[in-house]
């Protein structure tokens, strides 16, 4: 997970415009604010927010012309890039990034595209579809104080002093979106289903769900891809033994922040007379007390407990409570609202989840059912995780010497990748010729999947650098690979059957050309 700790990923935040916006709404005259649901900036004037806006909104109504059954994915304009993502039906998320050669910033635009989807795709395991709350409240006031504070929370964790931190060129081994996956023995693989089966029968007769981490890598789940994806993603970011012990993110590129500018939905909304047309009068929430809005981004929020299980503090609930401490999220899967349990032992996260309607009373169910779980599980637990830490090869253990690589399985939403600190000592050159082939790639996979060309197909392309290294991409049913060979003396040959040692020897031949 995580972007690579570097000044030219570094951008101004004044050079960033992020917003969400709904399609269907402000299509009268003087309504138009109606459309806003979030922007970043918080401060811009409504007149210029509205300005980018209308603007998207221009270039989706205009790239609709000419490919109505594909969305407008970027326009790359003279001074700016615009990435857009239809998150849902007619609700959209734009990002605009100013552009500035003497930063050096090289973007690859699928991996801005892909910060749009996962602050969507958490802001909705948290909060449910924007579609189906708007439905519910037509004023859209309490939605936009849960964007602006979700959204604001998670670009918080992008900000170096004044400036963000997006994914740049140096980015380029890394996925965003998928899982890293620690490879068991088969002795571990059968205590770690044991313990499965132990967790999901550990409240009766109700269909529960795990997931289990160690370190930053996931170990097992019985969710689907999509669900494991995200909340792996949240694991890592807040819950995981690096991020409570830093009492940050874990993210490897996150660096400590100062002078970061702070923006609460109350000085953005409640002092604003143009918002107050949009919010004031039609506000019917129960609150408008922030501090009553769920804010599961928000750092300082886990916290372990004596006994192991993690403690989500001032979390709200069903009731609003201020001091509940039983969050849920949504389950994308099976469209279950279920509540979630953490437990730590060392580096062993263990994540329960428990369908809300299979409890009536959490705050007095909840301690039977912790109980439980520990008299069934705790030895099952120090066990697995024993096994683990000695068959742990550290933050290195998946490093090839020679290679820098990226493997990504998009069918099962998993990646594999040369350790950071291992990438990192690669040349800016070679960073750039990867990030220019990932950019080819990404071009064609969007036309594969726009002309619905099969994914038997076959491509490989390689590159030397200016630098003279070898940049390599190879992808084969779903499956992709992209390998950096700083060897300046390697011919094509070389780096080609270098390739292949690698297919053989890591991926099961699943990239040879034989």
């Amino acid at each position: 997970m995580g972007l690579y700790s570097t000044n030219s990923s570094s951008i101004p935040a004044d050079s960033v415009k992020l917003c969400v916006f709904d399609l269907r709404r402000g299509q009268k005259e003087g309504e138009e604010i109606e459309k806003i649901l979030f922007f970043y900036p918080p401060d811009l004037p409504f007149t210029q927010q509205l300005s980018v806006i209308g603007l998207s909104e221009g270039l989706i109504t205009f790239t609709r012309i000419f490919s109505p059954d594909a969305a407008c994915e970027v326009i790359e304009a003279d001074k700016h890039s615009h990435v857009f993502h239809e998150a849902e039906p007619d609700i959209w998320m734009v990002m605009v990034v100013e552009k500035n050669n003497e930063l050096e910033a090289i973007w690859r635009i699928d991996a801005l595209r892909s910060m749009l989807k996962e602050v969507h795709s958490l802001f909705v395991m948290f909060n449910g579809s924007i579609r189906e709350m708007l439905d519910e409240e037509s004023s859209g006031a309490l939605l936009r104080r849960l964007l602006y504070s979700f959204v604001t929370d998670y670009l918080f964790d992008l900000y170096s002093g004044k400036k963000l931190q997006l994914p740049s060129f140096r980015d380029s081994l890394k996925e965003r979106g998928t899982v890293q996956i620690l490879t068991v023995g088969r002795e571990a693989a059968m205590e770690i289903q044991s313990l499965m089966r132990i967790l999901e029968s550990s409240a009766g007769s109700a269909q529960c769900h795990s997931i289990i981490l160690f370190h930053d890598l996931l170990v097992s789940t019985s969710l689907c891809p999509d669900d494991t994806v995200n909340l792996y993603t949240y694991a890592v970011m807040r819950m995981s033994p690096q991020a409570l012990s830093s009492k940050t993110s874990s993210w490897s590129y996150l660096r400590k922040r100062t002078n970061v500018p702070h923006y609460t939905t109350g000085s953005v909304l409640h002092n604003s007379s143009s918002a107050e047309q949009v919010l004031g009068s039609r506000d019917t929430s129960p609150s408008r007390d922030d501090s009553l809005i769920n804010r599961p981004l928000q750092q300082d929020k886990w916290s372990k407990e004596k006994d192991g299980f993690l403690l989500a503090n001032t979390w709200g609930s069903d009731t609003q409570a201020p001091n509940s401490v039983i969050p849920t999220i949504w389950l994308q899967g099976s469209k279950e609202r279920m509540y979630l349990c953490a437990h730590q032992h060392k580096n062993l996260t263990i994540i329960l989840l428990i369908p809300v309607t299979s409890i009536n009373n959490a705050e007095s169910e909840f301690p039977t059912v912790k109980h439980q779980l520990l008299e069934k599980a705790s030895l099952k637990i120090l066990k697995i995780e024993e096994k683990l830490s000695k068959g742990w090869g550290g933050e290195n253990a998946y490093h090839v010497k020679g290679y820098r690589y990226l493997l990504v399985d998009g069918d099962r939403s998993v990646s594999r990748a040369s350790p950071a600190s291992k990438a990192a000592t690669l040349a800016k050159e070679s960073f750039v010729a990867m990030c220019k082939l990932r950019e080819e790639i990404d071009h064609e996979k969007s036309r594969a999947q726009q002309e619905e060309v099969s994914k038997e197909k076959e491509l490989e392309v390689c590159i030397r650098a200016k630098n003279n290294a070898w940049v390599v991409a190879r992808i084969s049913k779903g499956k992709e690979l992209y390998v950096v060979l700083e060897k300046a003396n390697d011919t094509l040959l070389h780096a080609s059957d270098a390739i292949e040692k690698f297919s053989n020897r890591y991926c099961n031949g699943a990239f040879s050309l034989d």
